[in-house]
């Protein structure tokens, strides 16, 4: 999250050297000449005018009643459409890096203005990234919860399409929208949270740590089988750590979920806490509203920053941005930030529930509800990777879960992040043509603790041990000096 210090003046001196290259051509639509002045760099950076504090109520949007809409069956995406996004996505690419690369100052360098984080729970008012100070509404404030930025590495698979780099970002998912969701509850005078999710919810267990932080309540209504909604749910993976931080745990069977929705069921929640003196704050399934949105789009400006100030090993940008979908928020985020920014990497959202259809139209009530004026279907390409269905592994997704860790050391999570790499790498295989020579950054959005639901599943993937054979001549020379610390 990008602030300005009250110590640093947006016309701080510019005009020292600096081994940092910008480009210009990019930030100043086509310009490649340098600002003239320190107060002209400003306006570029953070545009003409700060925006003034303005209030933005988190409820869900007219797009949030989507998330109701009747689950239905995923369509594949056919590789004529896969070779024409590419092949527009390509000659775009290549047209805007000559121009945007011939901008880049290479005799007279500006040393770009630092921007820090404010400490961790504290609450500090919002300036957004200059290519967004035309959506609406602008958040006031948000709390600093994460831990950013987050580094941006190589990533070694196996098997790709030649010439094709893939980067990696872990991206502290869930707690980006935090961040703005929460503050706007404080502004409410919110005594609570309540939101909703499946029983493995990564984004209930980040509500949940996030609301305690803030010395909030926090109320879970989780999605679970109608064979066990009457038992006690257990610690295992992400329930043990809600559970361990005090949540309030409701659960609701699948079916009466579809039957009535996260809307029905929210606003159920909200009247119970009511009726019981309390002042509740709903947040939707994944955080995916229009205010959770800026989290994503404040993550494209840190890999905005990221390029230009040289922290990415041997490249200056991106072609593709590639992530799993779950609810919307984040792919909505990504797209338009990318869309907006110096970025203008195609975004690809590997959809792991619902299907295309569905997140084209959710993502599309997300922009409309910044008023971003851009039609989704032109800023994201959505796929079918859900498989068997939402949380529901293959033995195929589960081995490449297995054999990325083995080979990479990263660890995908199966449901979100395992089920994109999987259709991500499928699609190289289909169409290797399409992704040859491409730079792409792959978003990890975490959830490891839901692994542990998947422990049974993986066992038989996982065989790597055995009993340490000590000869008996070594047990009888033993002195016994060994500690157990």
């Amino acid at each position: 999250m990008a602030l300005m210090p009250s110590s640093l003046s947006p016309v701080a001196d510019l005009s020292r050297s600096s081994p940092l290259s910008l480009h210009f051509s990019s930030i100043s639509g086509g310009n490649s000449a340098p600002p003239a002045s320190p107060e002209q760099f400003a306006s570029l950076v953070w545009g003409s005018k700060l925006p003034s504090s303005s209030p933005f109520r988190s409820q869900f949007s007219v797009a949030g009643r989507g998330s109701d809409i009747p689950h239905r069956a995923g369509t594949s995406v056919q590789a004529a459409q896969h070779w024409s996004f590419h092949k527009e996505s390509r000659e775009r690419r290549g047209a805007e890096a000559m121009g945007s690369r011939a901008g880049v100052l290479e005799t007279e360098e500006l040393e770009e203005v630092s921007m820090e984080r404010q400490p961790m729970l504290s609450k500090a008012p919002y300036v957004p990234p200059s290519w967004a100070t035309h959506l609406h509404a602008i958040p006031s404030h948000f709390y600093s919860l994460a831990q950013l930025p987050t580094p941006i590495h190589r990533w070694k698979l196996p098997r790709l399409p030649n010439g094709t780099e893939i980067f990696l970002k872990l991206s502290g998912n869930k707690i980006r929208k935090l961040e703005f969701l929460l503050a706007d509850a404080k502004a409410q005078g919110a005594d609570c949270v309540i939101t909703i999710g499946g029983i493995q919810s990564n984004h209930c267990r980040a509500t949940a740590i996030a609301a305690r932080y803030l010395n909030m309540d926090c109320y879970l209504i989780l999605r679970t089988n109608w064979t066990l909604v009457n038992e006690d749910p257990g610690l295992m993976g992400n329930l043990l750590v809600e559970r361990l931080v005090g949540a309030h745990v409701e659960l609701v069977s699948k079916e009466e979920y579809i039957q009535l929705g996260s809307i029905v069921l929210g606003d159920l929640m909200l009247e119970k806490l009511r009726a019981k003196g309390r002042n509740p704050y709903l947040i939707p399934v994944g955080g995916s509203n229009s205010l959770g949105t800026w989290g994503y789009v404040e993550a494209v400006r840190e890999i905005e920053q990221q390029l230009v100030q040289g922290k990415v090993e041997g490249i200056s940008a991106f072609d593709d941005i590639v992530m799993a979908c779950g609810s919307g928020g984040t792919t909505a985020g990504l797209a338009l930030g990318s869309h907006l920014s110096t970025i203008r990497a195609k975004v690809h959202a590997y959809a792991v529930c619902d299907d295309p259809e569905y997140f084209y139209d959710y993502v599309q009530g997300l922009l409309d509800g910044l008023n971003a004026g851009v039609n989704s279907r032109d800023i994201v390409q959505v796929v079918n990777a859900k498989g068997l269905g939402y949380a529901l592994s293959t033995t195929e997704e589960l081995k490449l879960v297995q054999e990325v860790s083995e080979l990479t050391g990263v660890i995908l999570d199966p449901v979100y992040s395992g089920k994109a790499l999987n259709g991500m790498l499928k699609d190289m295989t289909e169409n290797p043509a399409v992704w040859e020579g491409r730079k792409v950054l792959f978003i990890h959005t975490g959830g490891l603790l839901g692994m542990y639901d998947k422990v049974n599943q993986l066992g038989p993937l996982i065989s790597n041990w055995e009993r340490l054979r000590i000869p008996e001549s070594f047990l009888k020379n033993g002195d016994g000096c060994g500690k157990m610390f």
